[in-house]
């Protein structure tokens, strides 16, 4: 089980800097999609928010999709998959240029409640890039991303502050239609194909 840090909601950005970073850099499927970009992320809350901070170094980027709930796993992606209890996971889905896909499900395809436009704007994306879209660019690629959370996205339950949470976690990076697709994970999953949406894959987290 990790533990995820509580910090102050002032200068958010120099704590995070404290705290160690976490690597996903499982490539689970290395005989299909051997390319794997560097990326580490670092985790904490602040009571209200949880605080994700995505680093990626990579050779291929694109940011074709230019609204949220698009098909924003086909490019350069980043990705958080909680679960609170057995009755499903939220996905969030963030592009380099901060578009989401939100949703509530059971599996990839039972039970699927997307999140309301007004849901996904409580989400604080805060990208390094520029929002415009822009297709594939091939170079020395560096890029972050910081996500904030608030419990209230977590629209299925009333969940009200992130402390004391009890959880599981796995964390994700793709770009399915990049000319070198991959598909990264923070804690390996074990079956045959590429396929994020395996809860039983999850990690315990706790939040302090």
């Amino acid at each position: 089980m990790m533990t995820i840090q509580k910090i102050d909601p002032q200068n958010i950005d120099l704590q995070l800097q404290n705290i160690e970073p976490i690597l996903i850099d499982k490539c689970n499927w290395p005989k299909e999609f051997p390319y794997a970009p560097h990326v580490e992320c670092r985790l904490a809350h602040t009571g209200r928010n949880l605080i994700i901070r995505f680093d990626v170094e990579e050779k291929y980027t694109a940011a074709r999709v230019d609204r949220d709930n698009g098909e924003v796993w086909t490019d350069s992606c980043v990705e958080t998959f909680i679960a609170l209890d057995q009755a499903g996971y939220y996905n969030f889905e963030t592009t380099c240029i901060g578009k989401m896909l939100l949703a509530f499900r059971k599996e990839r395809n039972v039970d699927v409640v997307p999140a309301s436009q007004q849901i996904i704007d409580t989400v604080k994306r805060t990208p390094s890039m520029p929002v415009a879209t822009f297709e594939e660019r091939v170079g020395d690629n560096r890029w972050s991303l910081k996500i904030e959370i608030p419990a209230s996205a977590l629209f299925k339950h009333k969940l009200e502050a992130w402390d004391g949470v009890k959880a599981r976690m796995n964390l994700y990076k793709c770009g399915d239609n990049l000319s070198h697709p991959h598909f990264l994970s923070w804690n390996p999953i074990d079956v045959p194909a590429p396929d994020f949406h395996r809860p039983e894959f999850f990690r315990e987290v706790v939040f302090e």
